[in-house]
């Protein structure tokens, strides 16, 4: 048999595979761009090339693979994500243990999770204490403790001994759900830049016909028409850009910010505008004790383990945290005895053999003066939004605690990286005072404070702001929400679960840091860049590749084998962006760091209820 029968025949079936293709995308209303590679094989087999027909349809054949292959590699982890999503639970039912579909758990459940295995729901800790391992929700490289009442998420993993934890949530209502359902509409939703390339590449085929008839028409040679055919590809432009957006996205999900979609990143790459929110996103958002002033020749941590030892017998919010805070310090508490609680001041009680009181000034000082060793603490913290509880050891004072919501450890770092990335503004938004917000901004250096703002007032900011330039707005609360939704590109910090501020974002950091917002704006910016570059270069290969086709410098053959290689080049190319510098890791817990600021407490010194 000739081999130009044989060449004939391999290409036919490929011929009729891309036509029937081709025919679905009208169909659908879709235009397929792969006609340039279904004319030119039609043409070869036409004028009589059937090897150049064959060499066009290996290639395309293999560009086919090659463009699944580079998907699921940009896809990889995302889908790996998604793929360790918990499936199993172990129930406790009286004395008995069952293990059950995920879906079956119901809020109150006890559940036993064995040494390695996943968090199957959001939950609360029953044991003592608990390793767990985040680094696949957060990114959090080292395993974190928890101590019983502490909250627990869901995929993440038992790195200690098997535990009990109660079911707060559902499976369908759980972190790691939400997570999964964050990374369907990150492989679904297309970006603009793509949605453009897109129409660009369809423009190639009549511009491609127009180039190949000039090419015969004053050659007079239909080879030289066929040559312009073999080596035109739309590949640069409809398959680098999705290619290298996938590749940013799940490059960001490797460290732990969930960006719903390439257009999601699109959007951030272009922001130039960031607004914040203060309380929750560029502060802790809670009580943090920030300094703690003890009388001469008494132990900080002795005063610190009498002062939550009370707290035990307390319901308030800000007791919780000092036994948390106690018990993270590894200080051993002891049973309270004898309490008696004064509504809206504190409470008193025995604490081994010493009586203890604790709560306002008013309270344990009365009309008293303060001693010598309190009067600079109390000089540096008046007027300051901060919270002072008071404690009586056998009827003396012993220890000033001060708690505030302190600004967070990495704000700085990460506002001033924002500003090297090209971020020309800094607003942020709260509710406080004018006063309490100006000492942040002052802090972090941000250009515009809008004070004393409810939700429609951050809704009406963003919108302002946007007017000028992309903005990208930046929260944590509920409400916040509205405010996420109308900037061009809302990160939600922090969130947990199917919280509103994560349902009305664009991108959510799961970690509760303000770090990673700065690394997902590098993430992004790299990756349009990545895939402008791929565009660019891949275009004026192929523009180069086709003039000298229309010349005559090239045959069908080397036109075929050349587009293949301009295909490679570019989408190897692309897949960088999968790569580059690891976002930086700040593990520093906020109960070890001694904070430098005294923001806003929504708690008064008035307050304290035992």
């Amino acid at each position: 048999m000739r081999p130009s029968l044989i060449w004939t025949a391999a290409t036919i079936p490929v011929v009729i595979v891309l036509a029937l293709s081709m025919l679905r995308d009208l169909w659908a209303g879709r235009f397929g761009v792969d006609a340039i590679a279904l004319v030119s094989m039609v043409a070869a087999l036409a004028l009589g090339q059937p090897l150049a027909g064959i060499v066009v349809a290996i290639m395309y054949a293999g560009g086919t693979v090659l463009e699944d292959f580079a998907r699921g590699r940009a896809e990889r982890d995302l889908t790996a994500l998604t793929d360790r999503s918990p499936r199993l639970a172990h129930r406790r039912s009286g004395e008995t243990l069952e293990t059950i579909s995920v879906d079956q758990v119901e809020v109150g459940d006890e559940l036993l999770v064995r040494a390695g295995e996943l968090v199957p729901v959001d939950g609360i800790l029953v044991d003592a204490n608990a390793s767990i391992d985040e680094s696949a929700v957060t990114g959090e490289p080292l395993p974190e403790r928890r101590v019983s009442n502490d909250r627990l998420r869901s995929g993440t993993v038992n790195a200690g001994e098997a535990f009990i934890m109660r079911a707060s949530a559902v499976a369908a209502q759980s972190t790691y759900a939400a997570i999964v359902g964050m990374v369907a509409a990150a492989q679904t939703a297309k970006a603009p830049f793509i949605r453009m390339a897109d129409r660009f590449a369809v423009a190639m085929l009549p511009a491609t016909l127009i180039l190949a008839g000039l090419a015969w028409y004053f050659s007079g040679d239909p080879i030289r028409a066929l040559a312009v055919l073999v080596v035109a590809t739309p590949c640069p432009l409809i398959l680098a850009a999705p290619v290298a957006f996938i590749g940013g996205v799940a490059r960001a999900a490797r460290a732990g910010i969930l960006m719903k979609g390439s257009a999601a990143l699109e959007a951030l790459a272009e922001a130039r505008t960031a607004v914040f929110d203060k309380t929750g996103t560029l502060t802790y958002g809670g009580a943090d004790l920030i300094d703690v002033e003890t009388a001469p020749g008494r132990d900080q941590n002795e005063a610190l383990r009498l002062l939550a030892s009370l707290e035990q017998a307390s319901h308030h919010i800000l007791a919780e945290y000092i036994v948390q805070t106690a018990r993270r310090k590894g200080l051993a508490l002891c049973n309270p005895k004898n309490i008696r609680e004064y509504r809206g001041s504190g409470l008193e009680g025995t604490v081994g053999d010493k009586s203890v009181r604790a709560g306002s000034r008013a309270l344990v000082l009365a009309d008293g003066r303060l001693p010598l060793w309190a009067e600079p603490g109390e000089r540096r913290f008046q007027g300051q939004p901060v919270l002072r509880v008071f404690m009586e050891l056998d009827n003396r004072l012993a220890a000033i605690f001060t708690f505030g919501d302190a600004l967070r450890a990495d704000a700085r770092t990460a506002l001033s990286d924002l500003r090297s990335s090209g971020f020309s503004r800094i607003v942020m938004l709260t509710g406080d005072d004018a006063s309490t917000a100006s000492r942040i901004a002052e802090a972090l250096d941000i250009d515009n404070v809008v004070a004393d703002a409810s939700p429609a007032d951050k809704v009406a900011t963003v919108e302002a702001e946007k007017a000028r330039a992309p903005t990208m707005m930046v929260g944590d609360g509920i409400n916040d929400a509205p405010a996420l939704a109308t900037a061009t590109v809302g990160i939600a910090m922090g969130a947990r679960g199917a919280t509103a501020s994560s349902q009305a974002a664009d991108v959510v950091v799961l970690a509760n840091r303000l770090q990673p917002v700065a690394d997902a704006v590098k993430v992004a910016r790299r990756t349009r860049s990545i895939a402008r570059q791929s565009i660019v270069a891949g275009l004026a290969l192929s523009g180069a590749a086709m003039l000298a086709a229309a010349f005559g410098w090239i045959t069908p053959v080397e036109g075929a084998l050349l587009q293949e290689g301009i295909d490679v080049a570019v989408i190897l190319n692309a897949l960088r962006a999968l790569g580059g510098e690891y976002p930086r890791s700040h593990g520093t817990s906020i109960h070890d760091t001694v904070r430098e600021m005294q923001p806003r407490s929504v708690m008064r010194e008035s307050h304290h209820d035992a």
